[in-house]
């Protein structure tokens, strides 16, 4: 699978007139097209940022699915009222599997609103070249099984040319993103891994994430 990580930077005040939109125009017609709405989220702390993830078979997939969705119906008779809400939708991870995949479950209907209980934490690691992941795998995650954090789901760059440059991604840039998931945001905890700053290029982003109502990471 190839997926996208997008962060976007919405005007003061708008991010719930996107997800309202995004919620009921904007999932199924994309995944009409053969992608996957994986995720969309709330960031705590945040209030005028939109992340959320969706994922392709390959990168050919992408090209035509994002073509058939920003060329269909349902895209132009909206993409107005959506980008009028956005300051900036450039913030774009392109990414591959590392590891565990994304956990996706069942999909609330078109106007739900109960939120789920959850937080997942996106850590974002800059790494320098290949074998982060093993790295990971063999030191990271036992301390994080130690202290009772599982990542349900382990991405890292995916640098194939962009199949669909309408649409720019974040390029120069080498990140592993792993994912753990809290039931409560009372019941997040850090844990301390400094065995893998030799490796990093840059300082760790940190997402603290609340599932939307229709989100199929719940």
């Amino acid at each position: 699978m190839i997926y996208e990580l997008r962060r976007y930077q919405m005007h003061p005040g708008r991010r719930d007139d996107l997800i309202d939109l995004f919620e009921r125009e904007f999932i199924e017609t994309q995944e009409a097209t053969g992608m996957r709405v994986a995720a969309s989220f709330r960031e705590d702390g945040e209030p005028d940022t939109f992340p959320w993830l969706r994922a392709f078979p390959d990168m050919e997939t992408r090209r035509a699915a994002l073509t058939a969705f920003y060329g269909g119906p349902v895209w132009l008779a909206n993409r107005d009222a959506a980008n009028a809400t956005l300051a900036d939708s450039d913030d774009v991870l392109l990414l591959r599997p590392a590891g565990p995949e994304l956990p996706f479950g069942e999909r609330p209907p078109v106007g739900a609103k109960e939120l789920p209980s959850s937080l997942y934490v996106a850590t974002i690691h800059h790494v320098a070249g290949d074998g982060f992941a093993d790295f990971f795998a063999r030191e990271a995650v036992p301390a994080l099984a130690e202290a009772g954090v599982r990542p349900v789901a382990c991405l890292e760059s995916e640098h194939a040319e962009n199949t669909y440059p309408r649409l720019p991604v974040r390029t120069g840039v080498n990140v592993f993103v792993w994912f753990a998931r809290f039931e409560r945001p009372e019941e997040e905890r850090e844990v301390d891994l400094s065995m893998l700053k030799p490796y990093l290029t840059a300082p760790t982003e940190r997402l603290r994430l609340r599932p939307t109502a229709r989100s199929s990471l719940r």
